[in-house]
């Protein structure tokens, strides 16, 4: 049995996909290396295969008609051996050092009859072409060097969120829940970090920079333009996660207020983006997705609605639809988020 498995879904990586590749091998035998080729039309999949070959007890190669990130990290989950589970997009990379006392700690865990459920390491915004990087960190959440449950945490910012890039979580937690990404669906790295969090016991933070996100390439799901042309996806996204929200059994009233707030900045995304440009279809598609939070829970729509995220996004004149868009483009330059 592996300790770790690193899925990394690829399509059309061929350009950069060694470098978070040759990351991933320093943590040598005891990880495993998932390349979900996603049917790419460019040289993925020889390179991934080249891998397998060279290192043929570490890395193994799926190769899939394409199905969309979604469906490379289902693809992870499913045939994942290692005790836990780590999602590596391919034009991003983890840190060497950082690493290392990532790896330290879940070697301890095999020991254990009841291993952590979630790791947690910091990640960083590497704007690669404009030279800048940004550190996200949680030293104000979570308590450092030693396990930890939802009620021992503290307060998150307001731009503070657990990203796929920052979790690590236990394989068979994962696996137990059924977790199933939709296909063809970008963003669904919020489902992955989201829907499992009510199972998640116990949790582990090391404040150290482990993954390195990269943001530069004009493609890139993060980029403007192609979020507001992928938005109905964005919706698709969210609708899933209210779902899961409203099904869920949350015990904790300080996850249940984490999961609030995430799924508020998911609602205020929705909003801006289908503010963009004023057409009706994306006036209905605004009004319908508040009508399905509306619906499926009312309590948490009213709750939603009233943060300040969202009453400030929402404001249902002309001048209100500029204050939303002015506001999310003075955010995204403090926090560098794409």
């Amino acid at each position: 049995m592996k300790l770790i498995t690193f899925t990394v879904p690829c399509y059309n990586s061929a350009a950069y996909m060694d470098h978070c590749i040759e990351t991933l091998l320093t943590a040598g035998e005891d990880a495993e290396i998932i390349l979900v080729d996603d049917g790419s039309k460019d040289d993925t999949g020889k390179i991934a295969d080249a891998y397998a070959e060279k290192y043929p007890t570490i890395v193994r190669v799926i190769h899939q008609e394409n199905g969309g990130h979604g469906e490379g990290v289902n693809q992870g989950i499913r045939n994942a051996t290692g005790v836990y589970f780590k999602v590596v997009d391919s034009d991003d990379w983890l840190d060497k050092d950082a690493m290392h006392e990532v790896m330290a700690y879940l070697r301890r865990q095999m020991e254990l009859a009841e291993p952590t459920d979630m790791v947690i390491g910091n990640y960083v915004y590497e704007k690669v072409h404009e030279g800048t990087r940004t550190v996200m960190g949680y030293k104000n959440v979570f308590p450092v060097g030693e396990e930890f449950g939802w009620d021992d945490t503290k307060h998150f910012h307001q731009s503070q969120y657990l990203l796929m890039h920052s979790v690590i979580y236990r394989t068979e937690l994962l696996q137990d829940l059924g977790l199933k990404l939709p296909e063809h669906t970008f963003y669904v790295d919020n489902i992955f970090v989201f829907k499992p969090l009510p199972s998640v016991r116990t949790m582990y933070y090391l404040d150290v920079d482990m993954y390195r996100y990269f943001i530069g390439r004009e493609d890139q799901s993060v980029n403007e333009k192609v979020m507001y042309a992928r938005r109905d996806q964005q919706l698709r996204v969210t609708r899933i996660m209210i779902d899961a929200m409203n099904d869920a059994e949350i015990e904790s009233k300080k996850l249940e207020r984490y999961m609030l707030n995430y799924l508020s900045m998911m609602m205020c995304i929705c909003s801006i983006f289908l503010r963009m440009e004023k057409t009706d279809e994306n006036e209905e598609n605004r009004a319908a997705i508040w009508e399905y939070l509306k619906e499926k829970n009312p309590e948490l729509y009213k709750r939603v609605k009233n943060t300040a995220l969202n009453w400030g996004t929402n404001i249902p004149t002309e001048a209100g639809r500029q204050f939303g868009l002015a506001a999310y483009h003075i955010a995204q330059k403090i926090f560098k988020f794409n």
